[in-house]
């Protein structure tokens, strides 16, 4: 059955906000009647992209509580800067809509406990973009873990390990609001790309929830490395379409800049059920990019960086790795499957961007509970404020909130479905 029409706003149209705007706007039943950023070029950038990719001209905003006073929209997909997602969200939801935004680390527990309790107050949704959940060897482990392939799952690692030198220090000049969090913060900044996948592996806030965390933070030399000595700076500003006043200015500024936010930081986090997890995260130094990810229980192993697995019993050779290829055709997840032969093939991240899109439209469409709720993305976000505060104490443990309020010990029921990320829903595909 065909969704129906329903009336989406899109907040924030940076560089990653026109590209999920592009996207959402390939979900069937999504019609966006207004954009909105605080800068007049990027609002007139989405008014584009909605003319180019969908027929019609939405409306535009520079003032995001003039697009929540919309009765017509249903739901808004927000973009911004880490910073400003939950006092949007927050704004959302008093309006009445359902909110979807990027991926980011709260500042404060207060933020998130804001969320949660406006949530269960105006009973709108409040859902974190993770879209590494629906990334095609994520689901794949997802539904292998399910079949009982791993055994009881024991340690789990993750991550965000990109070189992301140009874009953190050249924020004041490409209008990226990263520099200003490695410029004032200390912490795990961006947790939630591994560590969404990895709590719904192992029932984070239904059946299990996180305890305590302890991160540490190495000294800070990247990037004042990188600016002092890379060639590739001056080719990368010739590049910008900025003045040679604005080069000069940013050089005198960032060449000898003092940059808080350590080079390596890593998070251990203890489970309730007994797991432990393992997160880094690593921007500011030259690498290949990788999400680190590990699964590790009682009867075998994967690795992300090797791309392989080994399992106890079942693998050829006795402590010898083997692709984890032919096992991610065998055991494809379904929605993989189902989206390989719409042969969709919509953009963003192989394909991932588009199905938590799809995720997040079809809640909202039909008013139903989203697949990442408001306790997950308290949960997931809280890890960066509470390893900022772990940093500064030297590496002690600090506890996790439970923001389900004891619930997640006998939560309702999950809402089943194609894009359901409890369970394995197979008797909804074809």
């Amino acid at each position: 059955m065909a969704a129906k029409e329903t009336c989406f706003g899109v907040i924030g149209i940076s560089g990653r906000g026109r590209g999920m705007l592009a996207e959402l706007l390939s979900v069937e039943g999504v019609k966006v009647t207004a954009v909105c950023d605080k800068y007049e070029d990027r609002a007139r950038d989405g008014v584009e992209i909605v003319k180019k990719k969908a027929g019609y001209t939405p409306d535009s905003y520079l003032d995001y509580r003039q697009l929540l006073a919309r009765e017509d929209i249903v739901a808004v997909l927000c973009c911004t800067t880490w910073i400003t997602h939950s006092r949007i969200a927050v704004d959302a939801m008093r309006a009445g809509k359902h909110i979807a935004f990027e991926v980011g680390g709260a500042a404060s527990l207060e933020e998130c406990w804001q969320m949660v309790r406006v949530s269960e107050q105006t009973g709108k949704f409040c859902m974190i973009l993770e879209n590494c959940c629906y990334d095609r060897n994520e689901l794949a482990i997802f539904n292998m873990k399910k079949l009982g392939l791993f055994g009881e799952i024991i340690h789990l690692q993750g991550g965000y390990q990109h070189d992301l030198r140009d874009e953190i220090s050249m924020g004041d000049l490409i209008r990226h609001g990263r520099i200003q969090n490695f410029s004032n913060r200390n912490g795990d900044l961006y947790p939630t790309h591994q560590l969404g996948p990895i709590a719904k592996l192992i029932d984070i806030n239904r059946g299990n929830r996180f305890l305590t965390l302890s991160s540490m933070s190495s000294k800070t030399r990247g990037m004042h490395e990188w600016l002092n000595n890379s060639p590739d700076v001056d080719r990368i500003l010739d590049s910008l379409d900025i003045t040679d006043e604005q080069a000069a200015w940013f050089k005198e500024k960032y060449l000898d800049y003092h940059f808080t936010q350590g080079d390596i930081v890593t998070t251990m986090i203890k489970c309730a059920r007994g797991e432990t997890i393992f997160l880094i995260h690593d921007c500011m130094l030259p690498r290949p990019y990788s999400r680190n990810y590990r699964v590790q229980g009682t009867k075998g192993i994967y690795m992300e960086d090797k791309d392989s697995v080994y399992f106890d019993g079942v693998s050829p050779r006795r402590h010898d790795w083997e692709p984890f290829a032919p096992y991610r055709d065998k055991y494809e997840h379904p929605l993989w499957k189902q989206y390989a032969a719409d042969g969709i093939h919509a953009g963003g991240h192989g394909g991932m961007d588009y199905l938590v899109l799809c995720a997040f439209a079809e809640s909202a469409i039909n008013d139903l509970k989203p697949p990442i709720d408001v306790y997950d993305t308290a949960a997931w976000m809280s890890v960066t404020c509470l390893s900022e505060q772990s940093v500064a104490l030297g590496g002690a443990p600090v506890a996790v909130h439970d923001f389900t309020d004891g619930l997640w010990i006998d939560r309702e029921p999950y809402r089943r479905g194609k894009y359901c990320l409890e369970e394995v829903c197979t008797d909804f595909f074809e």
